[in-house]
């Protein structure tokens, strides 16, 4: 069981373009460190300013900075500067913070969930496709596509993760490239 797990998490890392046992990835600039939980992590991210900005307007900045632990799909500033106009200016309105909320929490599952193991449990599926819950109560469902792992949505919006297994203190990180939208 060991060695199965040894060798999908080596080839896993080779699909993902990391190495098996690496130091934590560099993600948006900024050295990721093991010591630190999700939000010391994210602040330094140049990649994740409007993630950091949205988790701050929701007050989830104490919840992802607890003990966790969590796994988080964190998508990129680009990520949300593709949403339709005026998306994101809107989920940060206080008025709107229930929405910001039940949004943010749709990327973040309870526990430890290395990409490996998501992988694993979604090619060992008939369907191929892991489901899971986010924090949020929405559904979710891992495949992998070739060489890439893909987080979709309840709608089917798929987001890749391009760079996995960011580890912290509380959790693990697994950088998106689009945002997951809940019913």
């Amino acid at each position: 069981m060991t060695v199965f797990r040894s060798f999908t998490a080596l080839v896993l890392s080779t699909a993902l373009g990391t190495t098996a046992m690496a130091a934590n990835p560099m993600v948006g600039g900024a050295a990721m460190f093991e010591e630190k939980n999700i939000v010391e992590n994210a602040v330094n991210s140049a990649d994740h300013t409007t993630l950091v900005a949205a988790v701050k307007a929701a007050g989830l900045v104490d919840t992802l900075a607890g003990p966790g632990p969590f796994t988080v799909f964190a998508p990129v500033n680009a990520a949300f500067a593709a949403l339709p106009d005026g998306t994101v200016e809107t989920l940060l309105k206080p008025e709107n913070k229930d929405l910001l909320v039940k949004v943010l929490t749709a990327h973040v599952v309870p526990g430890d969930w290395s990409a490996a193991t998501i992988a694993a449990k979604a090619n060992a599926s008939p369907d191929g496709f892991y489901h899971f819950k986010a924090v949020s109560g929405d559904a979710l469902s891992a495949q992998v596509k070739g060489r890439n792992v893909y987080i979709y949505d309840e709608s089917g919006n798929a987001a890749r993760v391009t760079i996995a297994d960011v580890d912290q203190s509380n959790g693990v990180i697994h950088v998106v490239d689009g945002v997951l939208v809940p019913k």
